[in-house]
């Protein structure tokens, strides 16, 4: 199965960093394609986007200021069949696309991409003022997982990455 393509870009706003894509996302080849995965509704009604975007328009939210990339590039069922290998070399390619790229944010979707990337046993929601950043100068934000199997009530993850919205609205971007 085809690995999905990164988005990005330099001068990014924020970039969104899954686990790895699900089958789907790999059959189709765009990210968050799952219809069980909440990730672009989350992102509306956060007010991180305009609109309601599709899985299949991932790469126009460039022009929003928003990539995408994973920890893990191989499509999978679920994290479980993750290797640890595979987390080993993710972590190092997944460090060197943020120092290239240099977003102003890194956005986790999900606290177990934060803790494989930064090594750390745990990370609160939002950003990590409290911690060192992987990749100086760029603002770690910790986020729910977007997936369906996820048992966070809805508005209480929206209410998460509405903070980030609130970021960049203060940003003025």
């Amino acid at each position: 199965m085809e690995e999905v393509p990164d988005h990005l870009d330099y001068g990014l706003q924020i970039v969104f960093i899954g686990f790895n894509p699900s089958l789907r996302s790999g059959e189709v080849g765009h990210h968050y394609a799952n219809p069980r995965n909440n990730f672009w509704r989350i992102l509306h009604k956060a007010g991180l986007t305009p609109r309601l975007y599709e899985a299949a328009e991932d790469g126009e939210l460039l022009k929003l200021g928003y990539g995408f990339t994973n920890i893990v590039a191989r499509p999978t069922r679920g994290i479980d069949d993750i290797t640890r290998e595979e987390y080993n070399t993710g972590r190092e390619l997944l460090r060197a696309k943020l120092e290239q790229y240099r977003p102003e944010v890194a956005c986790f979707v999900g606290k177990g991409v934060y803790t494989e990337l930064a090594r750390r046993s745990k990370a609160e929601w939002g950003f990590q003022e409290d911690a060192e950043p992987v990749v100086d100068g760029v603002r770690e934000f910790v986020a729910p997982s977007s997936s369906g199997l996820v048992r966070m009530p809805m508005e209480e993850i929206i209410g998460i990455y509405r903070r980030l919205s609130d970021y960049t609205a203060e940003q003025g971007v």
